[in-house]
């Protein structure tokens, strides 16, 4: 719906750029288009600078966020789309709607938005092409993304990389992660000045020192490259696309839409997190009935080829045998797990598959492993078989059995599948031009984007999920493809298992201000055991374990330890069974960005409630109030904490301490946090 006219403030009129801060004074008069949030509180202004540069610039209000930053391109094959820009015109248009997820952290989503897209002419001696970009402003953030018309100037865009710009104003403390490294988005984040950021994978989160939140990110990134943050000089940040083997960084026919760049905006750490901005800038859900997916929990053969006792490949240590899956199996039945997963089943683990992978087989079974009666025993004892498919970064091998391998699962009774693409950031090999060409390419450039799509949409066909390890970042996708639910992209719990490389206690409360804010993360919880290779300790206590299963929401949450060491925790081990993956709502009701985040979360299928999260190093004392519980009713309490004197650093680390009381809406409970602690609770309610 187009339109001037409810709560809008748009203006398109000549105006003379006098008071903004980045922009020399303006000699001439340039044309102006403004646009307000739906509350008025963020505030958007369009126009062109001295230079003849498309910018925009952010306020909210009253006060400068983003000063005037550029919009544009480079071009592999033509002059810049940088200069010799006019205004054109704009479009407006406004929506409030709620969409229902078919699961999620919480059931419905509000999109409350007001829209701009302001259509810009290059003048012909700069190159005469045209550009839209279409912003779209909510009370909590804001969205924008180019859009390219058909023009007789350009028939393919080969872009060599974009101009977009961020001119954050104020200052304040940035968490982030190196972004093009060899080791993909397993980085560990690091918490500077804002001044202070190099180079960074999105999101980005900021918190300002007036106490303001920001997080920059993107949305539904299809068929491009994604973007690093790429710090400038003091606040001023701009985007540079992950680099591709055939020259330009991406190429598309024209018409196309880019991705949606986006910044959070709250209040706090809460308002940060709460917020749903890049599922709505995503499209609605393209894949119609996905009710034969079903979150579960589920538990594997995985941990211990991560810990160094068992292998993927063939051998006298191998992990998958058919034996060894169907005990899981049963383990699984008996403590209500939903799934088993299995790695190392199929061949190609034999030899060199890091960065490599050409040997996998998708479809065919190592020789102690029985794919057919391993599934048969899953289905009779009521459990889902998870398949795993590790590339090794070799996607021309694995996109050439695609079709193959999930017909066979399909048929197999299996839904879902974890995906790996083990290698360096430059590593994946992707099909070439002619048969039989490769070309080596980024984890995040536009041919694996591409890539993931496939997989995703081949898998739709099938009725299968994907969990994608070393993946692409998420943006808001899920809401389009609901069968992706899950992604790592972050260091996860393997790598408490790696001594030196191990997480730190403030990793995971840092996660939830930042890789969380992109989506679910199979992070894989539930060592128990709290130790990894040769007896390595975690970062954790036993608390934080369960904590962690509310804190870092995926809709499929691994026990990742042993069966064997699962067992001797049988409290832990009840309340991992019993806590939902699928929720109707979700509020983080204390935390502050890299030190604890504590969770309400609303079961979906029942109507329990669940507290919980996680602590970094600092123990701390909190007073939880129960005011999201329904009033009238009472419920029990059912509490997991840190014991008096656990930590993460000694054997203390072990200790818990277990609760019962009764409480009600606006009932307080004080929560002591352990060095490297959290707490879990289930509140049940009475008659």
């Amino acid at each position: 719906m187009k339109s001037n006219q409810g709560g809008f403030r748009w203006a398109l009129a000549m105006a003379t750029i006098t008071a903004m801060p980045g922009v020399a004074m303006a000699q001439a008069a340039h044309p102006v288009v403004t646009a307000a949030s739906p509350d008025g509180s963020i505030t958007l202004t369009v126009t062109t600078d001295n230079d003849s540069r498309a910018i925009w610039s952010l306020s909210r209000r009253g006060k400068l966020l983003v000063a005037p930053s550029k919009l544009g391109f480079i071009l592999t094959d033509a002059i810049a789309m940088e200069r010799g820009f006019a205004i054109t015109g704009s479009d407006t248009a406004k929506s409030d709607t709620t969409w229902e997820q078919p699961w999620g952290e919480r059931r419905y989503v509000r999109d409350n938005h007001n829209d701009v897209t302001v259509h810009f002419h290059q003048a012909g001696e700069w190159g005469g092409h045209e550009m839209a970009v279409h912003f779209r402003l909510f009370d909590n953030g804001i969205g924008f993304r180019y859009e390219i018309p058909k023009q007789p100037a350009m028939t393919t865009m080969n872009i060599a990389d974009e101009i977009t710009e961020f001119s954050v104003v104020p200052h304040g403390t940035a968490w982030w992660m190196p972004g093009g490294e060899w080791n993909r988005y397993e980085q560990v984040y690091q918490k500077t000045a804002i001044e202070g950021v190099s180079t960074a994978h999105t999101p980005v989160t900021m918190r300002l020192d007036d106490g303001t939140h920001l997080a920059i990110h993107e949305a539904a990134l299809v068929d491009y490259s994604g973007y690093w943050l790429k710090h400038v000089t003091g606040g001023l940040f701009r985007t540079t696309l992950a680099p591709s083997s055939s020259g330009p960084r991406v190429s598309r026919k024209l018409p196309f839409d880019t991705p949606w760049r986006t910044i959070r905006i709250a209040d706090n750490a809460a308002g940060l997190v709460e917020n749903d901005l890049e599922l709505n800038l995503n499209e609605p859900n393209k894949e119609g009935d996905v009710s034969w997916f079903k979150p579960i929990k589920y538990v594997g053969i995985w941990w211990g080829m991560i810990t160094g006792k068992w292998s993927w490949a063939e051998g006298p240590n191998h992990g998958a045998t058919t034996q060894r899956t169907k005990d899981t199996i049963d383990f699984a039945a008996k403590h209500h797990f939903g799934g088993v997963l299995v790695e190392g089943w199929d061949k190609g683990w034999n030899g060199n598959w890091f960065g490599n992978g050409s040997q996998f087989s998708y479809t065919e079974a190592v020789p102690d492993f029985d794919l057919q009666a391993v599934a048969a025993y899953a289905k009779k004892r009521g459990v889902q078989l998870i398949g795993h498919n590790e590339t090794g970064g070799n996607i021309a091998n694995y996109e050439a059995q695609l079709d193959d391998a999930f017909k066979l699962y399909h048929a197999l009774g299996m839904n879902s599948v974890k995906t790996g693409y083990v290698a360096d950031a430059g590593g994946i090999v992707a099909p070439g031009d002619k048969p039989g060409e490769i070309r080596m390419e980024f984890h995040d450039g536009q041919r694996q984007v591409q890539h993931h799509m496939k997989v995703v949409e081949t898998a739709a066909k099938y009725h299968i999920a994907i969990d994608s390890h070393e993946p692409v970042k998420d943006t808001g996708l899920r809401r389009t493809y609901p069968n992706w639910i899950d992604r790592e992209g972050a260091r996860g719990m393997e790598y408490n298992a790696w001594g030196a490389y191990a997480n730190g206690p403030d990793h995971e409360p840092t996660m939830v201000y930042t890789r969380m804010l992109s989506g679910p993360m199979d992070f894989t919880p539930g060592v128990l055991s709290l130790e990894g290779h040769d007896h390595v300790p975690l970062a954790s206590t036993l608390a934080k374990q369960l904590g962690l299963y509310l804190a870092l929401y995926s809709p499929i949450q691994m026990a990742a330890d042993f069966p064997e060491e699962l067992a001797k925790y049988p409290k832990e081990l009840d309340f991992i069974a019993q806590v939902p993956a699928d929720w109707s709502e979700s509020h983080l009701i204390a935390g502050e960005v890299g030190e604890y985040a504590i969770f309400a979360r609303k079961d979906r299928a029942s109507e329990d409630w669940y507290v919980g999260g996680v602590n970094d190093a600092t123990a701390r004392d909190l007073t939880l109030r129960f005011d999201f519980l329904a009033p009238g009713r009472t419920y029990t309490a059912t509490i997991y904490k840190d014991g008096e004197g656990a930590n993460y650093q000694t054997e203390a680390r072990h200790r818990i301490a277990y609760a019962t009381r009764v409480v009600k809406k606006g009932d307080t409970l004080s929560l002591w946090l352990a060095s490297g602690g959290g707490a879990a609770i289930r509140l049940h309610p009475g008659k």
